[in-house]
């Protein structure tokens, strides 16, 4: 659906006319499970947007309806509404936490379409926060800094939803801009927008169209895994705070006494921020080789360290490293599925595309869907 199709859609559905706001959703280029052990992170909006259209209405509930899935659900503003298991969770905790903040919200009628993948790794969830969230926001004319914003959806999520993750998907959503991808200490929320140059490579997203059923569980244990890890580092460096406080010497030196499932996900982090920082070194001198070194990196790790990939990431991933022009190829994503993100030169896109697409499909009987992609802005109200 274009704007003026989500335009007409609404004005038919509720007689009124809206204003729209749109996030984008991510793709991390590197720093995977680092934001939520206080590291760096280095993703970039991606120029797929959930919008959310909204009108005020006197009553004080929630209208919403998702053109995606063709369906409505109504909520109450006044009611203490908790989670359901719905995809309306990620819009009711947006309120719920808006209103907890101090912000008292109308009621108010919202239509809501997405292009971002659900459940490809690619934040869906964090672009429905984001725009729901301006959305709710323009009723009572208020804006709130970015930084703060995007720690109340994640708090939507943490709180609300039940998701235990990082400030990184939100924060891009809200930050990104066009040209640029965003390197950001997720404990600070220092951040700095970096040019990525789009004339000789290209980003280009890979979904495997596979989503295996482990979710909030497994990534909470791996969450829990790692502050086990500090608990029992800062038995022998009190000042440790998060892993991202950790250095590599001395990891080693405990290595050893460590659970070896807590030493295999602490190895991942501590070696992942290395590969972040030593990623934007790289392309501080435009050495994309390097760049995609630290991408391959990244995924072993991932797959080994962490165990959060899967057979048919893997896959995908090992087709995009056999072909020419690939420079670096990873899953990018919370795991278990979903995509990876791989760096091309630009005169082997159009081949590495159709090459990947078809191995793959070969494989697995499954057709993927493939975004050649490059940073766009982060989330805005659409000028009707």
């Amino acid at each position: 659906m274009n704007i003026l199709d989500i335009l007409q859609a609404f004005q038919e559905r509720y007689d009124r006319t809206p204003r729209i706001f749109q996030a984008p959703g991510r793709v991390n280029l590197i720093g995977e499970h680092t934001d939520y052990n206080d590291g760096f992170v280095f993703p970039m909006a991606l120029e797929r947007y959930t919008r959310v259209a909204i009108a005020p209405q006197k009553e004080r509930r929630l209208d919403i309806y998702s053109a995606n899935l063709d369906e409505a659900t109504t909520l109450s503003l006044n009611a203490n509404e908790t989670a359901r298991g719905h995809w309306s969770d990620y819009v009711a905790g947006m309120a719920h936490v808006l209103e907890h903040a101090g912000y008292v919200l109308p009621g108010a009628m919202l239509y809501i379409h997405s292009d971002v993948p659900v459940g490809s790794g690619l934040s869906s969830s964090a672009a429905l926060e984001v725009s729901s969230a301006l959305a709710f926001l323009s009723l009572i004319d208020q804006t709130i800094p970015g930084p703060e914003l995007a720690r109340l959806a994640q708090k939507a999520e943490n709180q609300f939803v039940g998701m235990n993750c990082g400030i990184m998907d939100q924060f891009i959503s809200i930050h990104g801009q066009a040209e640029h991808a965003l390197f950001l200490d997720c404990r600070s929320l220092d951040y700095q927008l970096v040019p990525l140059d789009s004339s000789g490579a290209r980003i280009v997203v890979c979904n495997t169209m596979v989503k295996h059923e482990l979710g909030a569980s497994a990534y909470n244990q791996r969450r829990d895994q790692c502050e086990t890890g500090v608990r029992l580092m800062q038995q022998h460096w009190p000042t440790i705070r998060a892993l991202r406080d950790v250095s590599m010497t001395q990891f080693l030196l405990v290595e050893g006494s460590l659970p070896p499932v807590v030493a295999q996900r602490c190895r991942h982090v501590i070696t992942e921020n290395e590969r972040v920082l030593d990623a934007i070194a790289a392309l501080s001198t435009t050495d994309l080789q390097r760049f995609g070194r630290n991408m391959n990196d990244s995924h072993d790790s991932l797959r080994d360290d962490y165990q959060v990939s899967c057979e048919e990431l893997d896959w995908m991933v090992e087709m995009a490293r056999s072909q020419p022009g690939c420079l670096g190829a990873r899953m990018t994503g919370g795991g278990f599925g979903g995509c990876s993100v791989n760096l091309v030169e630009l005169p082997h896109v159009d081949s590495f595309c159709r090459s990947v697409a078809q191995q793959y499909a070969e494989r697995t009987g499954l057709a993927p869907h493939l975004y050649v992609s490059v940073p766009s802005r982060g989330a805005h109200e659409i000028n009707l």
